[in-house]
């Protein structure tokens, strides 16, 4: 849905189970437009969708399905504005983890894929409507390896340069402003301001003036507020570094993680968030530090049992939790972290246009914590983020 200051807000359609195009057009026709019909059945609602390379590969080579698609937007008055193109491959019911990162930005098949995506919503989205595809950091720190990290790093802005010249392209073509997100996330390449920073100085050191300002204007960050909150960053710090050193945040997906003060109660709870699909990251703040980051929660797990005397003040741990309630008592969240950026935008507009509310752990969540189905937990996280849009200046 548009609201103030040319601001287009929706949810990420990865939520819902959707490999095959068939799969994702039927979740957006049983679930969206449910959603839609519930927060904006009289104006023009914005989607956020997810296609996977299945379903990017099948729709780009079929124009009827194109066609009924594009139909079926102007049917229900909903329009595409952004594309979540981080998970390449299988998102649901079985075992995501560290996969999720792959294919990575060292090889072909990610260009091609994300390549993909912008000419496809190009195509979807309304005539002079800014469009966006959000993607990985780059790759996963584990992935990087010692030997060959200078040839994987060289791979990896090759091929954000290849995007950048593509999508270059289709705004000479369109006339649009199409710009591609980079989310730094718990142990991504990038996963800090600072740490996003310096990967943009790198991608950009050896150009021209013009060039890189090409560049960055065609690639800049999907700033997720649930990932620089779990790394105890502060809106006003991470979002002033990233703008103050030239980066454009190219969306912003609201997000709210978990918080707890480690004991042996609320470790012993947090078991009931371990699953077998998703990496569930953990970061640990001691004394106003950081002093341990762990890939999943069963590794902070075995850490807590091996050191049972020295936990860290705070534990905040990747997994998405609905941002219009608290969980269970025994835990807090980071929706702060929401509000925070909201208040920074509605002090000075304009800066960023594309939001996306991404509570796409639906599935494995624990059941207490579910409002009724998903379609009611949608709407509620609509109401609350609409809640503090207005509360900022940025809808009425």
């Amino acid at each position: 849905m548009r609201l103030n200051h040319q601001i287009d807000l929706g949810y990420c359609t990865n939520i819902h189970r959707g490999e095959t195009w068939e799969e994702t057009f039927r979740g957006l026709k049983l679930h969206t437009n449910a959603v839609r019909e519930r927060v904006s059945p009289n104006s023009p609602y914005g989607i956020g969708l997810r296609l996977s390379a299945e379903a990017a590969a099948e729709l780009s080579g079929d124009e009827k399905q194109r066609g009924e698609f594009r139909d079926w937007l102007e049917k229900t008055n909903s329009y595409v504005f952004t594309i979540n193109g981080f998970p390449y491959g299988a998102f649901h019911g079985t075992r995501v983890k560290e996969q999720v990162y792959a294919p990575d930005w060292t090889t072909n098949e990610r260009v091609e894929y994300t390549n993909q995506l912008f000419d496809l919503v190009c195509e979807f989205a309304p005539e002079g409507q800014s469009v966006s595809v959000s993607t990985l950091p780059g790759s996963f720190k584990e992935f990087i390896r010692p030997e060959t990290r200078s040839d994987q790093l060289f791979a990896i802005g090759h091929n954000l340069r290849r995007t950048g010249l593509h999508i270059e392209e289709l705004r000479q073509k369109t006339g649009r402003d199409i710009h591609l997100g980079l989310e730094p996330e718990p142990l991504g390449l990038f996963e800090t301001s600072e740490e996003t920073v310096e990967f943009f100085d790198r991608l950009t050191a050896e150009l021209d003036d013009e060039e890189r300002g090409r560049v960055l204007r065609n690639i800049g960050v999907n700033y997720d507020t649930c990932h620089l909150a779990i790394e105890f960053e502060e809106p006003e710090d991470a979002i002033g570094r990233i703008r103050g050193s030239g980066i454009r945040i190219s969306k912003i997906h609201l997000s709210s993680a978990l918080r707890l003060r480690p004991d042996a109660k609320s470790i012993s709870r947090l078991g009931d968030f371990v699953d077998e699909v998703y990496l569930h990251q953990v970061v640990v703040q001691d004394g106003g530090k950081v002093t341990e980051r762990f890939r999943d929660l069963p590794d902070a797990f075995a850490w807590a049992k091996s050191s049972p005397d020295s936990l860290g003040d705070e534990w905040r741990v990747h997994f998405h939790v609905p941002v219009h309630t608290q969980p269970e008592a025994i835990f807090q969240d980071t929706r702060d972290h929401v509000t925070g950026t909201l208040k920074l935008l509605g002090n000075d507009p304009g800066w960023c246009q594309h939001f996306e509310m991404e509570t796409y752990t639906w599935e494995v969540m624990p059941e207490a914590m579910r409002s009724g189905n998903v379609v009611d937990q949608l709407v509620a996280e609509y109401d609350w983020c609409l809640g503090e849009f207005r509360k900022c200046g940025l809808a009425d």
